[in-house]
């Protein structure tokens, strides 16, 4: 038999010292902050100020009026019905009718105004989120699944819509019609006044157990969801390499593994959350007993009337009505806090600043130099990814690096590209620091041909103009010519207006990267970064690679890393990279009489 504390397999997901625990406040504007993520919803919110005021205007018409309905009813019944004196009666109902139907027109309107006020407040998160993401420097993205990241930009901004749509008048709402239940209750009866509030110490207790326990609940429930996402995206972007090696079981164990995770997360979250409706209706339920019972013996002994008991009884419901409303969106808003911690999360992060002496007008010769460069990418980790590291390019040479994998070279790169800073040393472009240049500036005028070359869903006109989005067709087309792209593009059901899909599975490997050196040419690039842009390439697209590649470093500071080393027989100068270290430099010519490294990889690899 299962036990009652594991119902169907569900194994509790926190401890009950995890439950009890406070969560832990800590300083600052921080998104794990949740008052002061509440206030950074409110001020996006507040953004909308007048349309708001209208919400909130109707949301108090719309709690008068219902305050009014039952006060009325209960005046009728004892001046007219319990009296038998029916003139003006007609009067009083037309009245009471007038009063739900204003009351329908304000619901109406406050929910559509509302739901125009929300979708504002996503559309800003969401285009805040998103101009956050793009400002990111590369090493946050390098650190995090991409698809977690995905969640956060639409689940849990959904999270919060959904939330602003449907709670924030409930919440309002809920408390004014608290607020003047309580204030006509105490004119009519202190007393069944003070019977009916018996109840709120109990939801109180039994709304604060529940929530310290729900609102870990559901934070965790949404990094489950991300983490579920994330693996999901990464399966997807990864199925040719799942195939390939026959993985197909390792993913759907891990996909079940999360996914039971998430599972136990949403069971016990709305397990707990479930709690409230039912305890609330039972406490309700308890408050309409006593104030009929209690309020049946009053009357009998005409210490109130039966308008006052119907009144009462009806107020005894709408009294803890809100209650239950709040108790219940409780929940909701819990979950939309969880959702916006982990927004506010991706835009607090430092972004990439756009800053430096050396702006927009600024033009690059080509010269690079390191000068006692070194650098790791984890400040914490012991050892240097790069150590020493020092080398001159003139304008215009093309340079190859060259060594083992995990050597440095495509850290070198990423340095020159200021995808990263350095921690030691500096890196000098004609001269001028490169934290001195402005990143737009200096990246405009770079362009790179990757060893995977991304095509991203859309026609090629536009993938090829991605290297400069002002470039004409004209200009396209020559750019495509000249990458020996044309050929093949022609051969296309639309040509150049064919819409690629992207993952590039519409063309091949070697078709991508002659898009790719199109892209590049049309960018007209000062320097060029190229990382193995010919493997895995037949031999026949080889040749054409290599032929568009000669021509895009034509007069141009190129890098090139190569694993072939026959590809690089032609660079001015070779780096030679040793785990970090830059142990040879010169012309191909030169390091093979000097018979050292990189003679020996020539030896290694059969061309010497």
């Amino acid at each position: 038999m299962k036990s009652l504390k594991e119902p169907f397999g569900y194994e509790p997901l926190l401890s009950k010292e995890d439950l009890k625990r406070p969560v832990k406040k800590k300083k600052g504007p921080r998104a794990n902050d949740w008052k002061n993520t509440l206030l950074r919803i409110w001020k996006i919110v507040d953004e909308q100020r007048a349309l708001l005021i209208a919400v909130l205007a109707l949301v108090v018409i719309s709690s008068a009026m219902s305050l009014l309905g039952p006060f009325l009813i209960g005046h009728i019944i004892d001046e007219y019905v319990m009296k038998f004196h029916f003139d003006g009666m007609s009067t009083m109902i037309i009245a009471l009718i007038l009063i739900y139907f204003v009351l329908a027109i304000a619901y109406f309107l406050q929910n559509y105004w509302m739901i125009g006020i929300a979708q504002q407040t996503i559309y800003k998160m969401r285009t805040g989120v998103f101009n956050q993401l793009v400002r990111l420097p590369v090493s946050y993205f390098d650190k995090r699944q991409h698809g977690e990241l995905m969640s956060r930009a639409t689940n849990d901004i959904e999270t919060v819509s959904s939330t602003l749509n449907s709670s924030f008048i409930q919440v309002f709402s809920s408390i004014l019609t608290l607020t003047g239940t309580i204030v006509v209750m105490l004119m009519l009866s202190p007393l069944l006044t003070l019977l009916t509030m018996c109840i709120i110490p109990v939801m109180f207790v039994a709304t604060r157990w529940i929530t310290r326990r729900t609102g870990k609940l559901f934070k965790e429930q949404q990094s489950a969801l991300g983490a579920l996402n994330g693996m999901i995206e990464e399966t997807i972007s990864g199925q040719r390499v799942v195939k390939a090696f026959s993985q197909e079981e390792r993913v759907k164990q891990e996909f079940r593994e999360k996914s039971a995770h998430l599972r136990r997360t949403g069971f016990w979250a709305l397990t707990y959350s479930g709690y409230i409706p039912k305890v609330m209706n039972f406490l309700n339920n308890l408050s309409f007993a006593i104030v009929a019972g209690v309020g049946g013996i009053l009357a009998y002994h005409g210490f109130v009337s039966i308008g006052t008991i119907v009144i009462f009884t009806e107020y005894a419901r709408q009294f803890t009505r809100p209650l239950n409303d709040l108790a219940n969106q409780m929940n909701t808003v819990l979950s939309a806090i969880a959702g916006a911690e982990r927004v506010f999360s991706i835009m607090d992060e430092n972004k990439e600043e756009d800053i430096g002496a050396f702006g927009e007008h600024h033009k690059l010769q080509g010269a690079v130099e390191f000068k006692n460069v070194s650098f790791k990418y984890e400040l914490e980790e012991q050892s240097h990814t790069l150590q020493n590291v020092s080398f001159y390019v003139q304008p215009g040479q093309t340079v190859a690096l060259v060594g083992a994998t995990g050597a440095g070279k495509t850290t070198i790169m990423q340095l020159i590209a200021r995808f990263y800073d350095v921690q030691k040393g500096e890196v000098l472009f004609d001269g001028v620091n490169v934290r001195d240049i402005q990143r737009t500036t200096l990246r405009k005028q770079m362009a790179f041909v990757l060893q995977d070359s991304f095509i991203f869903e859309a026609s090629i006109y536009d993938n090829i103009r991605y290297g400069r989005l002002d470039a004409t067709n004209d200009e396209v087309e020559e750019a495509a010519k000249k990458a020996n792209a044309h050929d093949f593009i022609m051969k296309l059901p639309n040509g150049y207006n064919t819409v690629l899909t992207s993952d590039g599975s519409s063309i091949s490997q070697g078709q991508k990267q002659l898009l790719s050196i199109a892209r590049a040419l049309v960018a007209d690039p000062v320097i060029l970064l190229l990382d193995e842009a010919t493997s895995s390439i037949d031999t026949v697209t080889e040749v054409k690679i290599q032929q568009a590649l000669e021509l895009l470093m034509e007069g141009r500071t190129s890098f090139v890393i190569a694993h072939r080393l026959n590809t690089v027989r032609h660079a001015d100068l070779v780096l030679v990279m040793k785990e970090g270290h830059l142990v040879e430099t010169g012309t191909q010519q030169q390091l093979i009489q000097k018979n050292g490294v990189y003679a020996n990889m020539l030896k290694q690899s059969g061309i010497l």
